[in-house]
């Protein structure tokens, strides 16, 4: 049992999860939560260590390596207090785009430059509740295995293609594959979003709420619009994700 915070596997724990360089670095992604655990499990992710406080995990416990904490120790290094009761540890995969082979239908979202965990999270839960084939996150100013990511996307990400790349490698993965593909931002010239063959393999671009889609992709892609009936003209990042991968997913069940 450990129960003291200077103890040395505690303070690299603590480390992993309050420095996203040393955590990147170390190659590892720490994962809170029973569900984002088992989730990461069932996707193969290969687990290093877990660290378990029974006073409140209060399961039978999970096979590989454990260490047991005390109480008082988990409600200090945990992201989200005394909760759950289990933080586990697994490598990070290695996972390029240019391995990732689309179909004829693939639908892909893009979100370019994203800067709040939160916000990853939801799309990331969106795409995975509208069966969107990839998520591609270019140029981001978060880390994908941030703990709130993981958090806000209740391990969504664990079952999903993922792929941080930059504009240009994934303008190039477009271009190879022959994906048509669309951005949203203002224009009168756009196409409103329900005349857009999401039935054909299709990726969306979304940019960041502060400063929108970057020049880059202006002239590489069509721009459409999700039309509103209200006064304002604009959306969040995540709900527009979210009603874009629904009307996906309409068109192709239709």
């Amino acid at each position: 049992m450990i129960e003291s915070l200077q103890n040395e596997k505690i303070k690299y724990l603590a480390r992993l999860n309050d420095d996203n360089r040393f955590r990147k670095k170390a190659g590892l992604v720490i994962v809170e939560g029973k569900q984002e655990n088992n989730r990461a499990k069932k996707f193969n992710f290969e687990h290093v260590e877990s660290y378990i406080c029974e006073a409140i995990f209060k399961e039978e416990l999970p096979q590989g390596k454990i260490h047991l904490i005390s109480e008082k120790v988990y409600q200090k290094i945990a992201y989200r207090g005394s909760s759950e009761g289990i933080i586990g540890i697994y490598k990070v995969p290695e996972n390029a785009l240019m391995n990732f082979a689309p179909n004829e239908n693939t639908s892909i979202v893009i979100v370019e430059g994203i800067e709040k965990p939160g916000n990853l999270g939801a799309i990331l839960r969106s795409c995975e509740a509208f069966g969107i084939d990839a998520l591609i996150i270019t140029d981001p100013k978060t880390n994908l295995y941030n703990p709130n990511v993981i958090r806000s996307s209740v391990g969504c990400l664990f079952g999903m293609n993922v792929f941080t790349s930059t504009n240009e490698e994934t303008a190039a993965f477009l271009e190879k594959n022959n994906i048509k593909t669309y951005s949203t931002f203002m224009s009168e010239c756009a196409k409103d979003i329900y005349e857009v063959n999401f039935k054909k393999s299709t990726a969306i671009i979304f940019g960041t709420e502060h400063s929108g889609i970057s020049d880059y992709w202006l002239d590489r892609s069509e721009n459409i619009l999700i039309p509103m009936a209200g006064t304002i003209d604009s959306l969040n990042l995540s709900n527009a994700v979210a009603i874009s991968c629904y009307e996906i997913l309409r068109q192709k069940k239709a």
